[in-house]
């Protein structure tokens, strides 16, 4: 027979949830810390209030800056607490309240879920142990667009002072120069490089002939990489090389992007504002015979000429990270890379397409127009209305970038790795790239319309070609996106989109 031995329940009490407080004021005015015993007693009360809690203890800081992670003995002390096992649970009034700086209120966030101890922010009604790394990120950038915004403001107003008093010091000196204790110094082998360069093509050489001199004799670039023409003709315009600069060449918009100044902010010449390497009658000689030898080839200042010097050039980009597509010279062909896939195959994924492929696509897809333009006559009978306005649409971009300025954070602190920073940027750069494009059409309704109209009666006159025309491309094609190796997606002028097998 079998034996059955009882045994009895023993009464077990469950543990209660340690709960901790963090409260802080910013100054140490009597009237601040009233507001401060105000806080400890309504935390005090609302631990007590729930039963299976219990008061672990209440951290305060007094008359400190909320910026600093560093100069807040006791959020210190709340952390050393929760590393040595002491509280499951914090409780603080307000995200402003616990850190103001982004970047130390992940950290300390962060290191608490690894801790598996969660914060309740009272006032946002947030709770970190249900959140998302996205969600979290997304709550937080508006701290870090107001934090950036209010440091860029700041900086910005002091280097403008400088530029205005002619004592803005050059951090990155050109080639030819070194920077020592905050001034330009000569560097003698460079600056002789430079001497070089003036002197042979005052003497008649070209500037692809003088990049082809220095690569051949070994001599490394300012990038020290190959010298190229361009890289030539960027020191024979340099004015530095005079002793003279131009102050706020460059400018960066409230999007933190940076632009070359065209007129948009005004710039300032400060003369004899270093030691030159070249005379100033060298100079100008050189600045005229450039002038000349620009009308000889019927090259305007500014003009696409010399950017665009194929038909895809500046018109070609990548539908993974939004980058621009370079012609690159491989060995057995002619290929168009994206620009990030060159600096690094981390950056994006995308391959090389080859020349002659996109323009198989782009006479298939044109002759396909040719063949029916019915959607052509449908599109300019009745317009399409996107549905957005473009405030709508350039909110969305100002929070594109202000994603991608805290993902840029993020990574700087080493609070996500290189993959999904890579991963999310490049994702952030495809959505800004078609919120432009969309922004564009509907900025150019009247024109896309007129552009609809000039495309049909071509399509009605043409015939089917068999070899691709880079004046039809220019005249018809706004841009091209590499969806993958395999399809291309062709923006038209007239904003129209139509995707093509390679």
């Amino acid at each position: 027979m079998k034996t059955v031995t009882k045994i009895t329940a023993v009464n077990s009490k469950k543990s209660k949830l340690r709960v901790a407080a963090y409260a802080r004021v910013s100054t140490s005015s009597d009237e601040q810390l009233d507001s401060l015993e105000n806080q400890k007693s309504y935390f005090e009360n609302y631990i007590n209030a729930h039963p299976d809690w219990e008061l672990a203890d209440i951290y305060f800081d007094s008359g400190i800056t909320g910026t600093k992670l560093e100069v807040r003995p006791q959020l210190l002390r709340l952390i050393k607490d929760c590393e040595d096992g002491k509280i499951d649970y914090i409780i603080v009034k307000s995200i402003s309240r616990f850190a103001r700086n982004t970047t130390d209120c992940l950290e300390i966030v962060r290191k608490l879920q690894g801790l598996n101890i969660p914060i309740y922010f009272e006032k946002e009604n947030i709770n970190t142990c249900n959140m998302e790394s996205e969600l979290l990120l997304g709550i937080l950038s508006s701290l870090a667009e107001n934090e950036s915004v209010s440091i860029s403001q700041n900086t910005k107003w002091a280097i403008k002072k400088r530029f205005e008093n002619g004592t803005f010091k050059i951090s990155y000196p050109p080639y030819g120069y070194k920077n020592i204790n905050g001034k330009m110094v000569i560097s003698p082998e460079q600056a002789e490089i430079v001497k070089q360069i003036f002197a042979e093509y005052l003497s008649g050489l070209s500037c692809e002939k003088i990049a082809e001199n220095l690569n051949r004799i070994g001599i490394s670039s300012p990038k020290n990489s190959r010298w190229t023409a361009t890289t030539i003709r960027g020191i024979l315009t340099n004015e530095k090389y005079i002793g003279d600069a131009i102050f706020q060449k460059t400018f960066t918009d409230e999007h933190f992007n940076r632009h070359k100044n065209t007129g948009e902010k005004d710039m300032f010449y400060v003369q004899n504002h270093h030691e030159p390497i070249i005379s100033k009658a060298d100079f100008n000689a050189v600045k005229s015979m450039l002038s000349e030898h620009s009308k000889a080839k019927n090259i305007k200042k500014n003009s696409m000429k010399y950017c665009n010097r194929y038909a895809f050039s500046g018109k070609i980009f990548c539908g993974e990270c939004g980058s621009k597509f370079k012609r690159r010279t491989h060995t057995n062909c002619i290929a168009w890379c994206c620009e990030n896939h060159i600096k690094s195959k981390d950056n994006c994924s995308m391959k090389f397409i080859r020349d002659k492929d996109i323009k198989n696509a782009f006479i298939s897809m044109f002759n396909s127009l040719i063949l029916d333009n019915s959607e052509l006559k449908s599109a300019l009978k009745n317009p399409k209305n996107s549905g957005n306005n473009i405030s709508d649409l350039q909110a969305e971009l100002r929070q594109i970038f202000e994603q991608k300025n805290t993902l840029q954070n993020l990574l700087a602190k080493g609070f996500i790795d290189q993959i999904i920073f890579t991963e999310q940027t490049n994702e952030l750069n495809s959505k800004a790239c078609k919120i432009k494009c969309e922004i564009d059409i509907l900025s150019r309704k009247d024109e896309r319309i007129l552009e609809l109209k000039s495309l049909l009666e071509f399509t009605e006159k043409s015939e089917i070609f068999d070899n691709f025309n880079d004046e039809i491309f220019v005249r018809f094609v706004d841009k091209i996106v590499v969806v993958s190796r395999d399809i291309l997606e062709f923006n038209l002028k007239c904003g129209l989109v139509r995707e093509e097998k390679v």
